[in-house]
């Protein structure tokens, strides 16, 4: 099986093999804020837990809430203050986040909606209805949000192969940008186009085209890496949207999302498994408990640290059990025994 057409190439300045022990493809999927959070609350576990750096990665694949914190990997920039800003009460971190997050709207795009997604989703119904939604809020304050995280590399590109997944609302197809056949973008503005949450944001205009969050095509489209000129050794999935229990106390949609989120990344799994068979993959997912703060709302600039924290004490259990930290270790430790790690 070759990989999809859409990604035979990531650009890259270098494809020369990264500092870790191992060829590390990193896929980290869609989840709203919250989502952000449990990837922060993740990643800095398996640092603390192992010494790799999540930027050591071979190739880094981030959709919506999973771009951003693609784009703080890459930029050096994945510790907390750039994910809550400097604040030290509440009510400061969430002013600090409600400022990036949620900058209003005019209304417009009503026409553009009804002729591309509400007509056609009418006439065969599915969750394409959302494509090109009219948004509350716009994404100027997310491109403002990576910039002043990292920087310079806000308006290129990194050298390290990065996709960030969006979705063409006319075409309805994603768009992997960071690859041959997508646009050339700044990430600040891939960051947008992935992350525009339909009916929560306005599509994203880039060239001519319109776009919108790249999970309407898959909340993780880890088969990308299959782009790779080479077999991965680990492949490394962060999926807050992709929990494998229901919530006890769970809302409807919460199980939808989370069934649809598992089903794309089995068959994405099936796809790596098939072409690279002696790849090893992990999948790590938020726990009941953690849920439990993230949800109902991902989008809850309320639930953001709650989430992070949560995170911290899921992943200490986690990544300490057996089977976990046998590939961790195996894959990300140069020299950390085996129990120094699995009790960081």
């Amino acid at each position: 099986m070759r990989a999809p057409r859409e990604s035979r190439a990531i650009h890259s300045r270098s494809l020369a093999t990264l500092p870790s022990v191992s060829k590390v493809g990193l896929v980290l999927g869609g989840g709203g804020i919250t989502g952000a959070a449990f990837h922060f609350g993740t990643l800095l576990a398996i640092e603390m837990a192992t010494g790799w750096n999540p930027d050591e990665s071979e190739v880094l694949v981030g959709t919506s809430s999973g771009a951003f914190v693609a784009a703080m990997v890459r930029g050096e920039a994945l510790h907390l203050d750039s994910f809550a800003g400097t604040g030290e009460t509440k009510e400061e971190i969430h002013e600090w986040l409600n400022g990036y997050l949620y900058r209003r709207a005019a209304p417009r795009g009503a026409l553009r909606w009804m002729r591309k997604g509400l007509l056609p989703a009418l006439r065969r119904p599915s969750l394409h209805v959302a494509l090109g939604s009219p948004g509350l809020y716009r994404t100027d304050g997310l491109e403002e949000w990576v910039s002043r995280a990292i920087g310079p590399l806000a308006d290129s590109w990194p050298e390290k192969p990065t996709a960030l997944v969006a979705y063409d609302v006319e075409r309805r197809t994603r768009v992997p940008f960071g690859t041959e056949a997508a646009p050339k973008v700044s990430l600040s503005n891939a960051v947008a186009a992935s992350s525009a949450v339909p009916f929560v944001y306005e599509p994203v205009q880039i060239d001519d085209r319109w776009y919108a969050d790249g999970g309407l095509a898959s909340g993780t489209s880890a088969d990308l890496l299959l782009a790779h000129p080479e077999p991965l050794d680990l492949v490394l999935v962060i999926a807050p949207f992709a929990a494998t229990e229901p919530r006890s106390s769970g809302r409807f949609y919460e199980d939808v999302f989370d069934n649809a989120g598992r089903a794309a990344l089995a068959a994405e799994m099936a796809m790596i498994r098939q072409e690279w068979p002696e790849v090893e993959i992990l999948v790590l997912r938020p726990d009941e408990a953690v849920l439990d703060v993230a949800r109902p709302n991902p989008m809850s600039v309320g639930a953001t640290i709650p989430t992070f924290l949560e995170t911290l004490r899921s992943m200490r259990h986690e990544l300490a059990h057996g089977s976990v930290w046998q590939v961790l270790q195996n894959h990300l430790c140069e020299t950390l025994p085996a129990a120094h790690g699995a009790h960081a």
